[in-house]
């Protein structure tokens, strides 16, 4: 694609994809949060991801055919380990702790994976710049306004399984760049839910979840059908879209937008409250996540010459290192999550 392709895009169908990530992606935590009122949230994610998979690379298999899934056995053990973090860890524990905070409130804990981010960039001596780490302290300062005040027992857990979800994300996103993975993100999409969903499966099975259609409601049914078809495969071709047609800059928008959309949608449908411990814990949380985006996205830019895109440094919401082209974020980012 030439370097003036994004330019040459329709500033609609940009805004139209852009709208899809912002409703679909926020909207997940809504689809989870009404999945696991009557199917177990394992088992309940590991059917969304294996259908997920299975449908995607039936897609890939018959639009590029089986060299898309050519990879090394580093390569495909690389994917599956950051699918297990991702979607068996991160995503099966997002799941969990819906059955006991409000899905609003899981959305904007989850929105701290960039801040983590940079505190795994600086642990490995990669410093990030003083308007980063000021984003990351105020960001974890809202996400200790959200776990720390007026909680009971309950909430408490859900909140600690939320924060453990939101950390094997970021460890997830982190490697993703760090460590040998297929050239196809289509494909590595599919290799990640699968060895995902593989995970949830075994660990929903171990915990001694069990499955009972008679017991489902038609109303988690269509939930799961909502998770698997928009949030991990129409949301995701939206975002792939994105990343190949806009500006970086607006697409990163999704990781502050999608928690407002969670809240707002939580409200809505479910009747969550919407305290003023989550407002201002929220706010605060977003506001250290923007200046952590924007700083770390102005300082990843060189001047360009003759029409020519060059980008260094870090890219925090992938976790992207020099001289590695951006991926796709896993479910996930359906938070991603995707």
């Amino acid at each position: 694609m030439g370097h003036n392709a994004a330019d040459q895009r329709s500033p609609l169908a940009i805004w139209g994809a852009l709208i899809i990530v912002y409703v679909v992606w926020g909207s997940t935590y809504l689809g989870i949060g009404i999945m696991v009122e009557s199917i177990p949230p394992m088992l309940g994610g590991a059917m969304r991801f294996l259908v997920a998979a299975t449908l995607l690379g039936g897609f890939v298999l018959v639009r590029s055919g089986r060299q898309a899934f050519r990879m090394t056995r580093r390569e495909f053990l690389g994917a599956a380990g950051v699918g297990i973090l991702l979607l068996t860890s991160g995503n099966g524990m997002l799941a969990v702790a819906e059955q006991y905070i409000s899905t609003g409130l899981a959305a904007l804990l989850v929105a701290s994976v960039p801040l983590w981010l940079v505190v795994f960039r600086f642990a490995v001596r990669d410093r990030p710049r003083a308007l980063t780490l000021a984003g990351v302290l105020v960001g974890l300062g809202g996400v200790a306004a959200l776990s720390l005040t007026g909680v009971d027992g309950a909430g408490t857990v859900g909140i600690v399984v939320v924060l453990l979800a939101s950390f094997s994300w970021a460890v997830g996103s982190f490697l993703s760049s760090r460590i040998a993975m297929p050239a196809n993100p289509l494909a590595t999409s599919t290799v990640e839910m699968l060895a995902g969903g593989l995970g949830l499966v075994l660990l929903g099975g171990g915990l001694g979840e069990r499955l009972d259609p008679s017991a489902i409601t038609g109303r988690s049914w269509l939930a799961l059908g909502y998770l698997i078809v928009m949030g991990s495969l129409v949301g995701f071709t939206a975002f792939s879209w994105l990343l190949g047609n806009a500006p970086i800059s607006l697409v990163s928008t999704y990781a502050y937008v999608n928690p407002a959309v969670a809240v707002l949608l939580g409200a809505l449908v479910l009747s969550e409250p919407v305290t003023l411990r989550i407002v201002v814990g929220g706010v605060i949380i977003l506001i250290g996540v923007a200046l952590v985006i924007s700083t770390e996205r102005k300082g990843s830019q060189i001047p360009q010459r003759a029409g020519e895109g060059v980008h260094r440094g870090v890219d925090v919401r992938r976790g992207v290192r020099r001289g590695h082209e951006p991926q796709p974020p896993r479910d996930h980012v359906d938070s991603p999550v995707e």
